[in-house]
């Protein structure tokens, strides 16, 4: 039995779905003390965090995406809401896809390109509160499947209900 070389005439069988990290980056991070020396005094009440989260996509090039995950942290302390801090951070991460239909593109990108980046983020906030003189600001868990059907029902009810998923345009999701 000898191995023979694949012909051209033989079909070849379809490739699946392909996603590949490029690379991952640091946008913009921003980190505010404005109570400091006060604000790291031992004793002091634990502060109200008020976090949110927002993913973006966009198209660099045929193929290439930037997916954007931008955290934005407030911690307040005492009756007045005298700010602790202030943490921002926007995370990137460039994104090579194959293989993947216009009606799924829009789920990859805003579902699972975020979870791939999101402990790197993580990190990173942990790390800068941290060097800020605080506790580590260690966020659970995002589930972006479900932030996704959130925005998915948001841009349903601002349209009617009309618009279509997976047009295949990733920065319509935003």
């Amino acid at each position: 039995m000898t191995d023979a070389p694949a012909t051209p005439d033989q079909p070849q069988a379809p490739q699946g779905p392909a996603l590949r990290i490029l690379t991952q980056y640091i946008k913009d991070l921003s980190f505010e003390n404005p109570g400091a020396p006060e604000s790291l005094r031992a004793g002091g009440a634990a502060p109200n965090i008020d976090m949110g989260i927002d993913v973006q996509a966009r198209t660099v090039s045929q193929g290439i995406y930037e997916v954007t995950l931008n955290f934005s942290a407030k911690a307040e302390r005492g009756e007045g809401g005298d700010v602790v801090f202030i943490a921002e951070l926007s995370y990137s991460g460039l994104f090579e896809m194959a293989n993947i239909s216009d009606a799924d593109r829009e789920p990859f990108l805003l579902i699972e390109c975020p979870r791939m980046i999101f402990p790197f983020a993580r990190r990173i906030l942990g790390d800068i509160t941290r060097d800020g003189g605080f506790p580590p600001l260690m966020l659970d868990p995002v589930d972006f499947a479900g932030l996704y059907r959130a925005q998915l029902a948001k841009r349903a009810a601002a349209t009617g209900g009309n618009e279509p998923n997976g047009n295949g345009d990733p920065a319509a999701a935003n």
